[in-house]
């Protein structure tokens, strides 16, 4: 019958000290049954019990918790102590001593730190005992109270496995996650993306080389939101964006690579540049030419067709600079405050491609390399602009 409480059951015998309770409550008191009992508005089991009396109740056992004391104790929270039932003006015609012969009896509620009622610490015994007295009182409220701080902590404690086994089962699926991004999504891709490449170099017709060129500019779009998907899935699920700073490299063919990808894949735009790192800088190739490549797909995306794609690049006051500029509307004040948020797509109403990370990427791109990613945008132009403090280089 205590198949639904089987987990209270559990969680008192994993107490170690219950059974040293119930020993020190008989011993001091004489009580000759003691026991932790889980009580309900309609059940009472006993979790743990000592029976010198044969009172022929075992732990799981059952009461029909309407003929119990502690069906009073729950309702009330209060104590309630017998000497003597004979004696007492209040329980002498009560129906639980009768029913259970008892003549002494004491029971006090076993309350949770959170205000939750579990059950009772009790004890009876068929003969009358001395217990309504300080000592005893004070006694049998310590014990309830050491017993409600031991099942809080180990329902703390099972949480916190839970969440060990929660977390360490998320880390292996994020681990599959990003492996099924990096490998048997971009196989495929690089796949296409080298066959596109062989038939452009081939005569084709005016037609296919249309086709084409769409098709590397959809390549060049999934790559970069795979690219996305997977930082977003290492920063949120542990990792972060790893950088591998290196010197002694043109900063300026990196930038000027991505821009000509983007001007392949996107032959109806006009792109206009202005690069011009000559000092070198330490930073993270890939990283700096995802974060570029992210904000000049947001500057095809949302700019004005009619207007060019500015780029411009620059070292100034020991300070990298590098900006992507369009025409187009304004960006509303509330959206520009979401901008760098995850799946922050602009205005609802827009049509829009992609997940909404590439500016979120970017400006994660921009923190890691300790840099800034701001925007500025009003009636003439919007501009995303990246800055960063150069170290020095070392001898």
């Amino acid at each position: 019958m205590a198949e639904d409480f089987q987990s209270d059951i559990e969680a008192v015998q994993r107490i170690d000290a219950v059974p040293t309770i119930l020993d020190v409550v008989c011993s001091t008191t004489g009580m000759g049954f003691a026991a932790v009992a889980r009580v309900t508005e309609d059940r009472w089991i006993a979790c743990q019990v000592l029976d010198n009396v044969h009172f022929g109740l075992p732990a799981g056992g059952e009461l029909k918790v309407e003929t119990t004391l502690c069906h009073e104790v729950r309702q009330h929270h209060e104590v309630i102590v017998i000497d003597n039932v004979a004696e007492d003006p209040v329980y002498c015609e009560h129906h639980t001593p009768r029913i259970y012969g008892l003549q002494s009896y004491i029971s006090v509620p076993i309350v949770l730190p959170d205000g939750t009622f579990f059950g009772t610490l009790c004890a009876i015994d068929p003969k009358p005992h001395k217990l309504s007295n300080p000592q005893t009182l004070a006694t049998f409220k310590l014990f309830a109270e050491l017993i409600a701080y031991h099942l809080d902590a180990g329902s703390k404690l099972n949480a916190a496995r839970t969440d060990l086994l929660d977390a360490q089962a998320a880390s292996e699926l994020r681990e599959q996650f990003i492996a099924v991004l990096g490998h048997d999504l971009r196989n495929p891709l690089a796949s296409i993306d080298g066959g596109t490449r062989m038939l452009l170099k081939e005569p084709q017709s005016q037609t296919a080389q249309t086709i084409l060129t769409l098709m590397r500019g959809s390549v060049l779009r999934m790559s970069r939101l795979i690219d996305n998907v997977m930082d977003f899935a290492r920063g949120r699920l542990g990792g972060g964006i790893g950088l591998e700073r290196i010197s002694g490299r043109s900063l300026n063919s990196t930038l000027e690579q991505v821009v000509a990808e983007i001007t392949s894949a996107h032959p109806e735009r006009s792109f206009e540049t202005d690069i011009d790192v000559r000092d070198d800088v330490r930073v993270d190739h890939g990283r700096i030419g995802q974060m570029l490549s992210n904000i000049l797909g947001n500057a095809v995306t949302h700019g004005s067709a009619d207007a060019p794609v500015r780029v411009s690049a620059f070292v100034r006051d020991s300070t990298l600079y590098i900006s992507v500029a369009n025409g187009g509307n304004p960006i509303p004040d509330a959206a520009k405050a979401l901008l760098f948020q995850p799946f922050s797509r602009g205005d609802a109403g827009t049509s829009q491609q992609g997940l909404g990370l590439g500016l979120y990427i970017a400006s994660q791109i921009a923190e890691a390399h300790g840099g800034r990613l701001e925007v500025s945008s009003d009636d003439r132009e919007t501009k995303f602009t990246f800055t960063m403090p150069i170290e020095p280089t070392r001898s």
